[in-house]
């Protein structure tokens, strides 16, 4: 069965916090709520375990403890049709069998800290960036980017509410801290304007905010599609985990309104 929730028990929340798809569950409940058609939690119990869904937009994200109704799981999947799937690998053969998906292999990167290049300007960097700017970078190098206004709409609030925080390094590169889930930290949207690319300017965003996030005692890592991750590799970060999630093939890359996190 599966139903709609609005919060985690202590019990979820600390099988949650296990991993990280996990603490992204938590840091967007507790940014959100549970009121929001767009922002929605379920939870899938049966077979002796327990499933949590969380619908955002357009993607769908599943953590699993024990067995799961795994039909049940894929008749929701069909009736939402997300863009992006991220689910535990033992779902990934019952979830890929609805049409139109393909499998694509990720790697999780935990950032190692080492220096950045003596080019490297500290004050260059801009902690409070306009985010008008930050989607213009993002356009660039995302094409399955949320629309503007419903990027901006969840950006800042995720910002507001202290979960989430962007940085530029000037002006032409940018990273976000999706969340910092008690010294946890999840890094995402890294990307570069296309006139500064092969500048370095993004290994060395990266290699300076990985040790300003040791130095605070947190743990930080990034995911990473195949074709990016021979440049996290050359940055000196370590793999830590490989997985596959499953992203529809039948919507056009020219579409905006698909989305992701």
């Amino acid at each position: 069965m599966i139903q709609q929730i609005t919060a985690f028990s202590p019990e979820e929340t600390a099988i949650l916090e296990q991993s990280w798809r996990g603490r992204q569950m938590l840091a967007y409940q507790q940014a959100y709520g549970g009121g929001y058609d767009f922002c929605r939690f379920f939870r899938a119990t049966d077979c002796g375990g327990t499933g949590w869904l969380f619908l955002f937009n357009a993607t769908l994200l599943i953590c699993a403890e024990g067995s799961v109704p795994e039909e049940e799981i894929r008749t929701f999947a069909e009736m939402h049709l997300p863009f992006r799937i991220e689910c535990p690998a033992e779902l990934l053969p019952v979830l890929g069998q609805i049409p139109n998906y393909q499998k694509l292999h990720r790697a999780t990167f935990q950032l190692t800290p080492s220096a950045p290049s003596p080019a490297f300007c500290p004050d260059e960097v801009n902690e409070s960036p306009r985010l008008q700017n930050v989607y213009e970078i993002l356009q660039e190098g995302f094409p399955n980017l949320l629309e503007y206004s419903l990027w901006l709409t969840d950006v800042s609030h995720r910002c507001r509410h202290g979960m989430s925080k962007v940085l530029t390094y000037k002006n032409s590169s940018t990273l976000t801290l999706v969340y910092d889930w008690k010294g946890n930290v999840l890094v995402g949207q890294v990307a570069t304007k296309l006139a500064q690319r092969g500048s370095g300017y993004a290994r060395d965003f990266l290699r300076w905010i990985a040790g300003k996030l040791a130095a605070e005692g947190k743990q930080a890592a990034l995911f990473a599609l195949d074709v990016r991750i021979s440049f996290y590799r050359e940055i000196g970060f370590q793999e830590i985990a490989s997985e596959y999630v499953l992203e529809r093939q039948d919507i056009p890359k020219e579409q905006q309104e698909k989305g992701a996190l």
